[in-house]
């Protein structure tokens, strides 16, 4: 192999380390509990306040921020929330927020 060849290896080699890494996502679901603070309504309605909660809940979960939140609603989720049982969602649990994160 030529000096070309071995330098297009190089240059080749040298550009997929550089990549960037894709980042990592992950959507979680919580309970809406209206607390009397109106942050669940920041967060279902996906207004500006909601930030800051949605940040923090992120981090909480070892991401660096928020990529989106809104309100979803309980048809839209598949098996997440049990219904009976020792694991059953306590309260009210008619509203839900999806909560994307991103590292």
């Amino acid at each position: 192999m030529g000096i070309f060849g071995r330098f297009g290896i190089a240059v080749a080699g040298a550009l997929l380390l550089s990549a960037p890494a894709a980042a990592e996502n992950r959507t979680f679901i919580i309970a809406n509990n209206a607390d009397g603070y109106g942050i669940d309504r920041c967060l279902a309605n996906g207004e500006p306040c909601g930030v800051t909660v949605a940040t923090a809940y992120c981090r909480s979960q070892s991401f660096a921020q928020a990529k989106s939140f809104r309100r979803i609603e309980r048809d839209d989720i598949t098996g997440a929330v049990p219904t009976s049982g020792k694991n059953a969602c306590a309260g009210s649990c008619d509203s839900f927020v999806a909560i994307e994160c991103s590292r």
